[in-house]
């Protein structure tokens, strides 16, 4: 399939949706810039923060387009190129994006308080307590399977031979012998560089534009300045830890990353998270600008996937399983993501400085991260092809590295339709993964931190002891209980279990915006066939996950058991909220439960001003 093509048609499908159909629930919910936010009404300068458009959707955007968006659908692409797009598009369009903007909204509407704390008051004591542990499970896999893929992509190894490094070697990039004489290059060190110097603008960035009010677009040509500096460093000054064992700089890395996250979740969210994100975010935009581009010069140019990628099922499912389930829960970010509820009431819902711009943040970002899906699969597809995808991805007796197919497969296409250099384009595809990995990482370790907050306060009663109050007592329990998941189990053996479990958090929170939405009497159907959905989707993952690990019981192997015990964990959590969650419909629909009013700020709006604000 001719990549333009590829280009043209999502684009096309996402802006009528985003033009369309987020109007359409925006007129449900009735949002209007005269309601003031939380963020508004709630300012306390930590967590309640009004913050301006572009820094919210920089924030938000690198913070849910984790590793999800590009490892998930370099993975699945063995499925074929056909059924990988398909499902981000129309997952993206009619599901991910609903998820995401009516949850904000809902968020909103609550004065910012989590999914779980809406899910308790919706379902009650037993509802909370059953949402909140299934969702501090998630996160828990969610971080260790991103941060073993951060350590994975600062610690990646390529053959110069691949990435067509002139014998020049213009950076003074270390080189070192493989095992068959061939000289390697560790490109991971530059990405290292990069996300350092971000972090130590951050602060700055932060200050600048928070406390000082500086012009967002002179914050802007800041931010973008910083990027392009980090960059730079990256390329001249790459960290490297020497002849170190592999095994020991793995080690090292989590360490250093456990550290940094735990300082980034208890900090102002202010002082690293927004700045850092506001600077990776550009970064991010830069290299999704450099696909983009490359497949508009590609298409032009008669450049198309792999025709051995078209519809390759038989070969996906021989690698992966069915693709029902395996399919819809491998590509995990760029179709629907459950995390991106936990950052639309954990953070960007608590920033959120008007109603119109949940609209562009919630249903806007979802949009552009499957518009990275997008890109993903036409950098795989014609830039790796089916026999590199599988050397890399499916090697012989040892983890594959999705990280570094989808960095290949970008600086490959990037070689056949700009000309550029393959180490070149391969090095943004490394920038662009830890950028997105890394703000995850410390994001979702904040949310960790605040669900624990609120767990710790349901259990007693709001009278918590002092310790289990504090932010950095929360965030080393958050970041510990990330380490003891990643540090034995490598990110191919979580992967199944994080991708069911993020797609089942999203079922819940569409069933739980369902609910919210039935009690007002207003129209449910759009949040709760998607709902019904993933949920039996999921379910049928976690069962092939159970069932896959019970049966090696007594076998030449062992079964994982982190991975079956989490598994077996979060299937019955998930349906115990279900039951209540259906109990809680049926009470609604058939008129055994009385509905509740509208916010009562509602009857001073005028009628106009629904449907976003604008």
């Amino acid at each position: 399939m001719n990549v333009l093509l590829i280009l043209v048609v999502s684009l096309a499908a996402f802006a009528l949706a985003y033009l369309v159909y987020s109007r359409y629930i925006g007129r449900v919910f009735h949002a209007s810039d005269l309601r003031p936010t939380p963020a508004r009404r709630q300012t306390d300068g930590v967590d309640y923060v009004p913050t301006p458009l572009p820094v919210l959707f920089g924030h938000h955007f690198s913070t849910i387009a984790g590793a999800g968006p590009i490892v998930g659908p370099t993975i699945a692409a063995v499925y074929g190129v056909y059924p990988a797009l398909l499902w981000i598009v129309l997952g993206a369009v009619f599901i991910g994006a609903v998820h995401d903007y009516s949850s904000m909204l809902v968020s909103l509407r609550e004065r910012g308080r989590s999914i779980a704390e809406v899910t308790g008051q919706l379902t009650g004591r037993l509802g909370f307590l059953l949402y909140i542990a299934f969702t501090l499970l998630m996160i828990v896999i969610v971080t260790a399977a991103f941060l073993d893929l951060s350590v994975r992509a600062l610690m990646s190894i390529a053959p110069a031979s691949v990435v067509q490094l002139p014998a020049s070697n213009p950076f003074g990039w270390a080189l070192s012998a493989g095992p068959g004489g061939e000289q390697l290059v560790r490109i991971g060190g530059i990405a290292t560089s990069s996300v350092i110097v971000m972090t130590i603008f951050a602060p700055l960035i932060g200050y600048l534009t928070i406390k000082r009010r500086w012009d967002t677009r002179l914050m802007g040509v800041f931010a973008f300045l910083v990027a392009v500096l980090s960059v730079m460093v990256g390329m001249y000054h790459p960290v490297s830890f020497g002849g170190m064992p592999e095994g020991t700089i793995r080690l090292l890395w989590m360490l250093i990353l456990g550290f940094y996250v735990f300082l980034a979740s208890a900090l102002p969210v202010w002082l690293i998270l927004q700045g850092r994100d506001y600077v990776n975010v550009f970064t991010l935009l830069g290299g999704m600008a450099l696909l983009a581009a490359a497949c508009i010069a590609g298409g032009l140019r008669g450049i198309g996937t792999d025709a051995a990628l078209g519809w390759n099922v038989a070969e996906g499912v021989s690698k992966l399983g069915a693709v029902w389930p395996v399919l819809f829960i491998t590509i995990a970010c760029g179709a629907i993501s459950g995390f991106h509820a936990l950052v639309t009431g954990g953070t960007s819902g608590k920033q959120c400085d008007k109603e119109s711009d949940a609209r562009r943040v919630g249903y806007g970002a979802m949009l552009t991260e499957g518009m990275l899906a997008v890109l993903v699969i036409a950098a795989v597809g014609a830039g790796l092809g089916h026999a590199k995808l599988l050397s890399v991805q499916f090697p012989v007796g040892k983890e594959g590295n999705p990280v570094l197919s989808f960095a290949l497969g970008m600086g490959l296409l990037s070689e056949r339709a700009l000309g550029l250099p393959v180490y070149i384009g391969t090095i943004f595809g490394l920038l662009m993964v830890e950028g997105f990995i890394i703000t995850t990482l410390d994001t979702a370790v904040r949310l960790n931190r605040y669900l624990l907050e609120e767990l710790w306060n349901f259990l007693f009663r709001g009278k918590a002891p002092a310790l289990f109050k504090q932010y950095y007592f929360n965030s080393a329990v958050c970041v510990a209980a990330m380490l003891a998941l990643a540090l034995p189990n490598g990110w191919k053996a979580i992967w199944p279990v994080f991708g069911t479990a993020n797609q089942l958090l999203a079922a819940l929170t569409l069933a739980t915006v369902s609910i919210w939405l039935a009690y007002r009497a207003r129209p449910a159907w759009f949040t709760l066939l998607p709902a019904a959905f993933m949920m039996l989707t999921c379910l049928a993952s976690l069962g092939v996950i159970i069932t896959k690990e019970w049966a090696k019981l007594g076998g030449a192997t062992a079964p994982n058991w982190p991975v079956l015990v989490l598994a077996v964990l979060l299937f019955l959590l998930s349906l115990g909220v279900i039951f209540l969650a259906g109990a809680r419909l049926i009470e609604v629909y058939t008129g055994r439960r009385a509905l509740m009013r509208d916010d009562p700020q509602d009857a001073c709006l005028k009628p106009a001003a629904a449907g976003g604000g604008e």
